[in-house]
C-alpha cells in the first residue's frame, strides 16, 4: 500500500484579494481563478514552478468565524520552506500578518517560527540552517 501525502491544501479566508495580495507578497504565489469549478470564490494556489514543484492549493471563501486569537489549532499548519528566514518574518510582517511564536532554533538543522497571516490563519516558516542553535 502507497504511503498517502499531501498533494492539496486549502486555506479559508474572508477577503479574497487580500489573501491573495499577502501569499503573493510574502511567498511569491501565484493564483488561477478556479471559482466557476468550486461554485464559490476559490483561487488555486501555484506554491512552485516547472523546475521546482510545490505542494499547490487554493485560497478558498470561509463558511465561517475566522479563528480568534489564542484558540488552539484546529486543522493543519501549513509550514513554507524559505531561503531567507528574516527577510520573510519582515515581508511577513508589513504585509498585516502577526507573530504566533517567534523564531527558535532547532539546534543543527533549522529555525522556525509560526505567524498568522492576514486572514487570521496561523502557518510557519522554515529555513534549513545547520548552525541553528
Amino acid at each position: 500500500m502507497k504511503m498517502g501525502k499531501v498533494v492539496h491544501f486549502e486555506i479559508h479566508v474572508e477577503d479574497m484579494e487580500q489573501a491573495k495580495k499577502f501569499y503573493g507578497d510574502v511567498f511569491g504565489w501565484t493564483f488561477e481563478d478556479w471559482s466557476e469549478y468550486a461554485g464559490m470564490p476559490y483561487f488555486g494556489a501555484i506554491t512552485g514552478s516547472k523546475e521546482e514543484h510545490g505542494i499547490d492549493g487554493a485560497l478558498m471563501q470561509r463558511q465561517s468565524p475566522p479563528p480568534s486569537a489564542g484558540q488552539p489549532l484546529n486543522g493543519f499548519a501549513c509550514t513554507m520552506g524559505v531561503e531567507d528566514y528574516d527577510a520573510t518574518e519582515e515581508k511577513n510582517l508589513a504585509s498585516g500578518g502577526t507573530v504566533a511564536l517567534p523564531k527558535y532554533a532547532l539546534p543543527g538543522m533549522a529555525w522556525q517560527g509560526y505567524y498568522n497571516d492576514s486572514e487570521g490563519n496561523l502557518f510557519g516558516i522554515h529555513q534549513t540552517d545547520e548552525n541553528a542553535k
